[in-house]
């Protein structure tokens, strides 16, 4: 069966409205005979004559009747759909978002970000769900709105990106910890207890392939699902935890920090959210919330992390 052409629910509105074939024509600017040829489709689609002679003038049928406030709540539906969205109103949003997140995100950013959120719509709330990958696929379903990281190959082609900042690992001891009192050498960390971050449970990583070009090899003592956790070890005993440094800004006091004597790439954190969310004035609104928490966290320290991020690219 083939589908209604549904550009005859406006010629129905406006004839049902004007009663008239030459005042619908003139309103919808076609010529009387083009009018009257969408008039007759319309009584083979609908099965009915819609308008009946009556005198000199034309009435509508029972079933015209019955059609025509049902058509026009239809035609202005429709209407509204395709009319660009309203100016958004902050005071009276009411949405719960579903952010994706890594922990030292949430607990490095969190705080600032849902204290500018209460500030600006206090009924939006934050939903943040952990992120055991990077697959793509809540992003699609709609189970999360709004995820923050690196991307990665499993990063579906069609999701929006927008770069935040860059991070460098650093490593990180208590202090009074021997690496706490020289300076470090690539040599001298190596022959350390280390802790090992990886959600994935893996035994080595970037890290340990820098020492692998130097000739070097550092004991793994534990492995660790957060960089919370890894922070917490290392504050309480003499492992040696590698950690992002901008992911773990708020969570370092009262320890010593240093800068890796090995080299190691800096990674890009990217917002990443699905293209149907793109022009959705409140989701922008959320982006631009994420986006200037963490410049301005960033804006006192290393300049060099940030990155412009005004133009989002198709990841």
């Amino acid at each position: 069966m083939s589908k209604p052409d549904l550009n005859l629910l406006v010629t129905l509105d406006v004839l049902l409205a004007q009663g008239s074939v030459a005042r619908a024509a003139e309103r919808l600017r076609l010529s009387p005979s083009a009018m009257s040829r969408a008039l007759a489709r319309l009584r083979e689609v609908t099965g009915d004559p819609l308008l009946v002679r009556a005198g000199r003038g034309l009435v509508p049928t029972p079933r015209a009747l019955e059609l025509r406030e049902r058509v026009g709540q239809l035609v202005d539906d429709a209407e509204a759909v395709l009319r660009p969205a309203e100016m958004l109103d902050l005071g009276q949003l009411t949405r719960t978002f579903a952010l994706r997140t890594s922990e030292g995100f949430v607990e490095n950013f969190g705080p600032e970000l849902l204290r500018r959120i209460g500030a600006e719509a206090p009924g939006v709330r934050l939903r943040f769900l952990p992120k055991p990958n990077k697959e793509s696929s809540a992003l699609r379903d709609g189970s999360v709105d709004l995820e923050t990281g690196v991307i990665g190959l499993s990063t579906g082609p069609e999701v929006r990106t927008q770069a935040l900042f860059r991070d460098r690992f650093i490593g990180v001891v208590r202090d009074g910890h021997s690496l706490s009192q020289i300076p470090v050498t690539s040599a001298g960390y190596a022959a350390g207890r280390h802790v090992l971050v990886s959600r994935r449970g893996l035994d080595r990583g970037p890290i340990d392939d820098a020492l692998e070009k130097l000739g070097l090899e550092r004991q793994i003592v534990t492995t660790v699902g957060g960089f919370s956790a890894a922070l917490a070890l290392a504050r309480g005993s003499d492992l040696i935890a590698s950690v992002p440094e901008r992911h773990t800004g708020n969570l370092r006091a009262g320890v010593h920090s240093f800068p890796l004597p090995v080299s190691v790439p800096e990674v890009t954190v990217s917002m990443l959210w699905h293209p149907r969310l793109d022009a959705d004035p409140a989701h922008r609104w959320l982006r631009a919330c994420v986006r200037e928490v963490c410049l301005a966290q960033l804006a006192d320290r290393r300049p060099d992390a940030l990155l412009g991020a005004e133009a989002a690219s198709q990841g």
